[in-house]
């Protein structure tokens, strides 16, 4: 089984275990003493010889110690609803005048989980990458993280934030019953459907102050344990009032606050300062705290779970002296989930007894947060309730459907209209110019009338969709402007038929909230470009539903035109061919040393682009593979000022004009330019106007932007892109990376080229460094039932 089972262990009948308090280290907060097993459970040691010897399979047929499947995804479902109605009460308050500024408001600088460049090579390596974080709440903490912030609104469990609900039933239209003009999702005010940077109620200028007199008691526990006395505040915006006293009692706790990020050997430190020398590696409160924490830096890498031996492995590097039990203790407590791996070729049945005895080997446990399998569990039924929910003949396709798929720009784009019309969910994939074929799908429903919309992932994206025939400024949107606009009463998305472009960008928590709000009977397209780079996020969730196969797929068979087009085709299939490029819309600049990379990448910006192509510096994107390092983007980016805008940084390190990117979550990048600096923050302009960036999130969520990662270049296109490829690249070099790199230049590609034969090794390698995740298994498996 695929599912998490009942939790009862093998050995001992077990009621399920009860959540975790709203305390517990793994989510932030306090650390609760450990509970008395009660009676008819099995003891810890007794639970953790029952999970090794499911791994080791002495019992293959035994369910593994877990909660319910279908509990955790009512869970999430009530816990969505219950901030639905809290959201919008609020709405109503604040249209009466009444609204207080409550401190539940969260912002990114509240949140600091970070994904990493390319994912993690494997397990493993996802649970070493919980050693050695650095100190501070900082996101250049690592030079290989991706995004400085992660939003309030991303957590699993929460809703996004929605406007006054429309008085809509749950359930779509049909064309037929459509009456006139389609109505859509309202968008916040101002931002033309997209979500602009720093706005709305999340905007932490309107967080509510800090008690003076809180902060300064935790400044001062964290200052005498020889912890930084910045973190104080994001530790009482975390805990409370009373964060000093809980610091105190359990210091530990911090691995596991949002906003805060320091290493374990330094709350090994702190601990010792604030509790005396006596404590030591297997402290109960340590643990705690080092089971959530792992997970958590797995989830940065990509993963929404770890096996059960990488957890073990990762652990033991923190000199954690019993692992099993610490894991036997996470299950009990409910602050971890169990399941039960799928094994490979699980799909297939067994042909003869020899298969039938390799199916009872050995089945690994993964071990996950609640918040990842919630997500997982819930994206997996989204995805089951729109299939069956959809009332669709395929064998009764109305004229109007057949015309407009007569009509389509492309054979591709006509398949693409004849699946949508008979189906609830279809996965849509394809390159750059494939994207005109969900735009074609949703031009054609606007025009039958129905409340049709085409969401980006990023502004950018947006602004393209919006300049398509048929779509307009009112049937685009982005992701997260859509979930931010109106609701109906019980939380669905007015609309009957919704294309999201760059799918592959949405994490797995991002994908199950959008699912969630895609109403009864409504049609959902996820198109997106199966080489590119995954998810900022932990999971891949458009690979995992591609891999299930639980719905129609149409795959595009338009092709990329011209040089660049060619070229990104080839490095698709693992090629890295040379391309015929008569206009030099390709040019392969080769350098010795980091030092000419970086010289050589700021010519081409400033001089060699301009004079050739006519295309300005500020229209020239430079992408590299990290921020750190020689030829990262902070080498790259200080080059680029003192070339393009030379200053003092006055503010912040910012000088006016400045260009910049705006990370508030993982995976959206905002571009910009710096305005100047206000009482209040930084002023940024941008695609959709002008954004006050708070003085608290300024150095966490703003960084230079002449140069940036691949995931930040994600879902962005410019007029011409110089990619630099380092001689010392290592792991984070993947086929997928290449491929969106070399895909961001519209007319032009300048390959600034140090890694030799490492780059044509890496597009020869796997699309994208492997993730352990659950959802192709959970919506398999929905899917039979």
């Amino acid at each position: 089984m695929t599912t998490p089972t009942p939790s009862d262990g093998p050995t001992a009948p077990a009621a399920p275990a009860e959540p975790a308090g709203p305390a517990a280290s793994a989510e932030g907060g306090a650390v609760p003493a450990a509970r008395p097993a009660p009676a008819g459970k099995p003891d810890l040691a007794s639970l953790a010889a029952a999970m090794r010897s499911i791994e080791r399979g002495d019992n293959p047929a035994a369910p593994a110690p877990r909660g319910d499947a279908a509990e955790a995804r009512r869970k999430r479902r009530e816990a969505m609803a219950e901030e639905a109605a809290r959201l919008q009460a609020l709405e109503a308050a604040e249209a009466a005048g009444t609204a207080p500024v409550t401190a539940e408001v969260e912002t990114a600088a509240d949140e600091a989980g970070t994904a990493a460049e390319d994912g993690s090579s494997d397990t493993d390596a996802a649970a070493r990458a919980a050693d050695g974080q650095a100190a501070g709440s900082g996101s250049d903490s690592e030079d290989a993280q991706e995004d400085p912030g992660k939003e309030a609104g991303d957590q699993a469990g929460a809703a996004p934030e929605p406007a006054a609900p429309e008085a809509r039933p749950r359930t779509a239209r049909t064309p037929s019953a459509a009456n006139g003009a389609a109505g859509g999702p309202r968008p916040p005010a101002g931002t033309g459907g997209s979500a602009a940077p720093g706005r709305g109620r999340e905007d932490a200028a309107r967080q509510a102050p800090l008690d003076a007199a809180a902060v300064e008691a935790a400044r001062q526990v964290l200052a005498g344990g020889g912890a930084p006395a910045e973190l104080a505040e994001p530790v009482v915006r975390a805990l409370g009032e009373g964060a000093a006293d809980l610091v105190r009692e359990d210091p530990w706790g911090v691995l596991g606050l949002p906003g805060v990020r320091v290493a374990v050997e330094q709350v090994d430190a702190f601990a010792r300062a604030v509790l005396g020398g006596e404590v030591g590696p297997g402290d109960e409160r340590r643990v705690r705290a080092l089971v959530g924490h792992v997970l958590e830096r797995a989830a940065e890498q990509g993963h929404t779970a770890l096996d059960g031996d990488a957890l073990r492995a990762a652990l033991a590097r923190h000199a954690v002296p019993e692992p099993d039990a610490a894991l036997a203790a996470a299950v009990e407590e409910g602050r971890v989930l169990v399941f039960r791996a799928e094994p490979e070729g699980a799909r297939e049945p067994a042909e003869d007894a020899e298969d039938a005895d390799a199916e009872e080997a050995p089945v690994p446990l993964l071990f996950g947060l609640d918040r990842y399998a919630l997500a997982e569990e819930s994206l997996a039924d989204g995805c089951v309730r729109l299939v069956r929910s959809f009332e669709g003949d395929p064998e009764d396709v109305s004229p109007d459907w057949e015309a407009a798929a007569g009509a389509a720009p492309s054979p591709s784009a006509a398949e693409l209209i004849r699946a949508a019309t008979a189906n609830g969910l279809v996965l849509h994939t394809g390159g750059e110019a494939a994207r005109a074929e969900p735009v074609a799908l949703v031009a054609a429903a606007r025009a039958a009338g129905l409340r049709a919309y085409a969401a980006a992932y990023t502004d950018s994206g947006r602004h393209r969709l919006a300049r398509a025939e048929g779509i307009g400024e009112e049937g685009a949107v982005t992701v997260a402007g859509l979930l931010a606009g109106g609701r109906a009463p019980d939380g669905s998305l007015p609309l009957d038929l919704l294309a999201v472009l760059d799918a592959p960008q949405l994490s797995v928590e991002e994908a199950a909230t959008l699912v969630e709000a895609v109403p009864d009977g409504a049609r959902l397209v996820l198109s997106g470009d199966p080489h590119t780079l995954w998810s900022a996020g932990p999971g891949r969730a458009f690979a995992d539903l591609l891999a299930a196969k639980a719905c129609p797929r149409v795959t595009s068979r338009t092709p990329d035109p011209g040089p660049i087009g060619e070229l990104t085709s080839c490095v698709a299939v693992g090629e890295l061919a040379a391309v015929d490029a008569p206009g030099k819309e390709v040019v392969v600049v080769p350098v010795r040393d980091p030092g000419e990379a970086v010289h050589r990448a700021v010519q081409l910006v400033a001089d060699s682009v301009p004079r050739a192509f006519g295309v300005p510096p500020e229209q020239t994107q430079v992408i590299t593979l990290a921020h750190g390092g020689p030829v990262g983007t902070r080498a790259l980016n200080a080059a680029l000022k003192e070339r393009l805008n030379p200053g003092p940084g006055r503010f912040g390190g910012f000088d006016p004009g400045d260009r910049v990117v705006h990370v508030p979550a993982p995976g959206r990048t905002h571009p910009a330019t710096v305005v100047g600096a206000e009482p209040d923050g930084l002023r940024l302009a941008g695609e959709d106007g002008q954004v006050l960036v708070p003085r608290a999130q300024v150095a966490r969520t703003v960084r230079h932007g002449w140069a940036v990662t691949g995931h930040q270049a994600a879902g962005i296109r410019w007029p011409a892109a110089v990619v630099v490829v380092p001689g010392d690249a290592g792991p984070l070099l993947t086929r997928g990376w290449v491929y969106t790199a070399f895909g961001r230049g519209e007319r032009h590609l300048s390959v600034v080229q140090g890694a030799d034969q490492a780059l044509a090794a890496a597009v020869a390698g796997p699309v994208a460094k492997e993730r352990t995740t659950r959802l192709a298994a959970v919506l398999r498996e929905l899917a039979a039932e």
